[in-house]
Formats: C-alpha cells, sequence, structure tokens
C-alpha cells in the first residue's frame, strides 16, 4: 500500500500502473466560447495538463462536455481538441462519437502515449440524469465504452456535484481514481479551517445568496471559520435581515433572484452568530452616472447598491491580511463597472498576503487575470457550484464515488 493510499481516502495516479493500460479521463473542458465558436478562456482546458501528462505512458481517452442543450455555445469537441493540442504540445485526435462503432474503433486502435478527445458528452440524453452511480453503470455508454477501458479517472471537479454518467457511471465497473486536478482541488479546499490554520476567513459575495447562507451555517458550525466577512448582494440580504431598510430597489433586486425568503435564513443565523458575522459600515451606490458612497446609518437609498464602501475596505482588508487562511466566493459588487471594481478588486490584493488564499471558481475567479493576481493567489478552484458546495460541507457525488471504489479494494493492479 502506498503512502498516498494510506493518507487519502480515495486513489490517485500515484497508486496506479498506468503504462501501457487504456484510461478514460472525465474532464471538465467547458469553456466561454465566442459567437465564431472560438474558446475565449483556455484555463479549464489548461488545468487538465498535469493529469494527462502523467499518463503520458498510457493511452488516454477523454471524455468532456461544452455548455448545454439549448444554449448558444452547445457545440461539438474539436475546437477543444485542437487547443490541448497546442497547449499541450501533444497530438490531440478528436472523434465525432462517444461510445458508437467510429469512437470504439479509434481507441482499439490507439497506441501508448496517444490522445483521443470524444465527442461532448451532453450530446448523449442520459448524461445528465440524476441517477444513482449503478443506474448509472446500468446505460448502454457504459457498457459500450468500459470493455475498451481499463481505468477510469475523474478528474472533473467543476462537474463533481452533479451526479452525471460520466462523472459516477465507471466508477461502478472500472477501477477508478481521482486525476491531479481533483486531487489538488480536495487538498487545497480542504485547508480551510482545519489543521491549525486559524485565523480563517470567508469572504462570501456575488449573488447566489442561498449557497452562501449554507457556507456560513456550515463553517461556524464546525468551527473551521472565525469569521465571515460579507459583501456582494449576500451583504445586503444581512443587512436586511439585520432590520436595516436597504431600501426597495435593493429589494426588487434580491426579490427578482428569488432571494427574499433567505431574509429570514439569514435573520437566524445574525442571531446565532452575530459576533462572527461581519457586515458592511458603508456602501457604494450608482446614481447613474457616478459611485457615491454612503454610510449604512444613511439608509435607506433610492439607487442600488453596487459595491461596498472606503470603510469597509480597508477593514475586510486588513483582516484579510492578518489571516493564515481566507477564502473568497463572489466578488464585493459589479466589478466589471470601473467605478465599481475598488471592493473586488482590494480584498483580492489583500488576500495575496495572507498565508494561504483559496480564490472560488466562477465569477470572482474571472477578476483575477484582468487584475493581474491570477498566479498570486495559492488556489483557485475550477468550480464555482463545486467548490461552494464543498465548502458547505455537502457530499460532492464524483468524489463520493472515488471513496467507495477504494472501500471496495485495497489496490489497484
Amino acid at each position: 500500500m502506498t503512502d498516498s493510499m494510506l493518507k487519502k481516502d480515495y486513489l490517485t495516479i500515484d497508486d496506479v500502473d498506468v503504462s501501457g493500460k487504456t484510461v478514460l479521463v472525465r474532464v471538465d473542458f467547458n469553456s466561454p466560447m465566442s459567437p465564431n465558436g472560438d474558446i475565449l478562456d483556455t484555463k479549464r482546458i489548461r488545468s487538465h495538463i498535469a493529469t494527462i501528462n502523467d499518463l503520458s505512458s498510457a493511452k488516454v481517452v477523454i471524455l468532456a462536455h461544452q455548455s448545454r442543450e439549448g444554449k448558444s455555445d452547445f457545440s461539438t469537441m474539436e475546437i477543444h481538441a485542437k487547443t490541448l493540442g497546442k497547449l499541450s504540445g501533444k497530438k490531440v485526435d478528436y472523434v465525432d462519437d462517444i461510445f458508437g462503432s467510429h469512437a470504439i474503433n479509434a481507441i482499439k486502435s490507439m497506441k501508448n502515449g496517444e490522445i483521443l478527445l470524444l465527442e461532448n458528452v451532453r450530446f448523449y440524453s442520459e448524461e445528465s440524469l440524476k441517477r444513482s452511480a449503478y443506474e448509472h453503470s446500468q446505460t448502454i455508454m457504459v457498457k459500450k465504452l468500459a470493455p475498451h477501458i481499463d481505468i477510469f479517472v475523474n478528474d472533473a471537479f467543476g462537474v463533481s456535484h452533479r451526479p452525471h454518467l460520466s462523472i459516477v457511471g465507471f466508477t461502478q465497473v472500472l477501477p477508478s481514481i481521482a486525476g491531479r486536478l481533483m486531487e489538488k482541488e480536495i487538498e487545497s479546499l480542504s485547508k480551510a479551517g482545519y489543521n491549525g490554520n486559524h485565523p480563517c476567513i470567508f469572504v462570501l459575495g456575488g449573488t447566489k445568496v442561498d449557497d452562501s447562507l449554507k457556507v456560513i451555517k456550515n463553517v461556524l458550525a464546525n468551527g473551521s471559520a472565525d469569521k465571515i466577512l460579507a459583501t456582494g448582494v449576500v451583504a445586503n440580504v444581512l443587512l436586511a435581515a439585520r432590520g436595516l431598510d436597504i431600501g426597495k430597489v435593493n429589494l426588487d433586486f434580491i426579490n427578482s433572484q428569488g432571494y427574499l425568503d433567505q431574509i429570514v435564513v439569514a435573520q437566524g443565523l445574525l442571531e446565532q452568530y452575530k459576533d462572527k458575522i461581519e457586515l458592511p459600515t458603508d456602501v457604494a451606490l450608482s446614481n447613474g452616472k457616478d459611485r457615491v458612497e454612503i454610510s449604512i446609518d444613511e439608509l435607506p437609498t433610492d439607487y442600488p447598491i453596487y459595491d461596498i464602501g472606503l470603510e469597509t475596505i480597508v477593514s475586510y482588508s486588513k483582516t484579510i491580511r492578518e489571516s493564515k487562511v481566507v477564502v473568497l466566493n463572489g466578488p464585493a459588487g459589479l466589478f466589471e463597472q470601473p467605478e465599481f471594481e475598488l471592493g473586488t478588486a482590494e480584498i483580492l490584493h489583500a488576500a495575496t498576503e495572507s498565508a494561504f488564499s483559496i480564490v472560488g471558481g466562477g465569477h470572482i475567479a474571472s477578476a483575477l487575470g484582468p487584475m493581474g493576481l491570477e498566479h498570486k493567489i495559492t488556489h483557485t478552484s475550477t468550480g464555482g457550484g463545486a467548490c461552494i458546495s464543498f465548502l458547505a460541507g455537502e457530499k460532492l457525488p464524483g468524489i463520493e464515488a472515488l471513496k467507495e471504489y477504494k472501500k471496495r479494494v485495497r489496490t489497484v493492479a
């Protein structure tokens, strides 16, 4: 048994001899695309290269998706194969088939070191059905592909919060391990508040209020977080929960997002953890042309709140710099508009001075590149929804399936 197996409750590439094997790798290549079909950001594709490089002695068959049915960027994987080839410096073949004879013949003819990207797995209707791992293992896709595969690798952390066929189905019938990206995500996110890494600060913002409140409840209940700093719409909901009139325009926005009922949830959290949840003392408004800052004592307002104010920025930044771990999920405001990027920018800059910084995937991660901070954050998650589910203490089906496989076997031949 290897050191890796002793430390982890799932298997990794270190536990497997991949040489000469045919390895099926589920990745998350889902990328923003232009109307012309060009990939606008290659970050997610680049994030899997470490895994692919560590499988260089194997025949690597890749399963991936792009968008979903009904969306304008729901496309084939052809451009992704070309992009992976350019980024990795390796030849990557593409086949416009998932498990038909064209795909099977292409897999059978592979040689060691070759890479094959199959078609968009979401072209197969059963992929996105919410089923158990066993039910997915009985589908035609698994039954057709599995006989030609030796090992399954889940490297798609970003979609592992979904019980989809290509995430959990193969774990029932094939030796199943975590890829390098999956391993990095689990290890990095698990450091939030554990192993004596205190003080641990969570900075939660953006518009996904219900998810953020779940995270607050979990990390304060289990003691992994010492303090919550609220920004964005999350802060507006908490301010309203504290009894402040934030103005009709801001309440109307909260209602339009379906989060009005979350004010009651927020009230309960404030009552239980009032000393650990910090709210803005001032906010920045948009009067239609300028940034206008007011103290929360000056509320209500007729203008939308688009950022936290300077006093709050200074206070939050000091707390973040003094932390051993800081986890950021969701922007502090409407950072896409230059006059309202200050809160998000300053908080991210402060995070780079923390001993260990984690930025959740999604919206806030997209701010790092333009601000020149992408390589100054300790860990940037590749999965927004998966990251916040993990931090909220929820069990991710993709990770649980890997753990279940390790429970069934002691090692992989």
